[in-house]
């Protein structure tokens, strides 16, 4: 049996929306964010030493890390659907989007959330981040103009892994003037099992992130 760790409001979502594309049965085991620090619980210390989720248990292991979670889900829980095989002409293509979300997206957005949640104390760090963040989002709009998923050949783990990350975008007053990464986000979230995985997760409130936003 393969335990998905949750945590409300949080990357995790992915993860049981996965398990739902896929119709992967699974242990779902909640966790609650603290309502005032919008931490994780201390729940999640005592799964894993790092704290946060996602988590899964499988096999004897405990995995952390968005993207590892969900190539191991893919290759391991699903044979491989979902995911792109080397031998896949489109699989560099895969490999870029998958990273693109955590690695390349996201670090712009926390620095934003925590310089709001702080007092928007360095003007000048900001400005470099604000040039990067627009780029980063002027990149998967171009890439999206036209197409419905990120690859030619339909939906995949990789729009799952962007798709959250965009979220929060939106909650931070980034999707304003990319229409082709609103009309995504909008037809990810109209997807039967991203809407299955909701009811089934708990419903999604990333306003809790949205102080301070652009």
């Amino acid at each position: 049996m393969l335990i998905v760790h949750h945590l409300n409001n949080s990357r995790s979502h992915r993860i049981v929306w996965l398990c739902e594309e896929l119709g992967i049965d699974c242990e779902l085991v909640k966790h609650l964010r603290d309502p005032d620090s919008q931490r994780s619980p201390d729940s999640l210390k005592t799964v894993h030493p790092l704290g946060k989720a996602p988590v899964i248990e499988h096999n004897g292991q405990k995995i952390v890390e968005s993207e590892a979670i969900i190539e191991y889900i893919c290759n391991v829980c699903a044979d491989g659907r979902l995911s792109m095989k080397p031998t896949s002409p489109e699989y560099g293509q895969y490999q870029q989007w998958l990273a693109f979300a955590e690695g390349t997206l996201f670090p712009g957005l926390l620095v934003d959330l925590v310089d709001a949640w702080t007092g928007r104390g360095n003007p000048d760090l900001m400005g470099f981040f604000d040039v990067e963040t627009a780029k980063n989002h002027r990149f998967a709009e171009d890439a999206l103009a036209g197409q419905d998923y990120l690859l030619e050949s339909g939906f995949s783990a990789a729009d799952i892994n962007l798709g959250w990350a965009l979220e929060f975008s939106e909650c931070r007053g980034w999707l304003r003037d990319y229409p082709a990464l609103q009309a995504y986000v909008e037809r990810l979230r109209a997807r039967p099992a991203c809407r299955k995985a909701i009811s089934y997760g708990g419903p999604q409130d990333l306003s809790v992130f949205s102080a301070g936003a652009r």
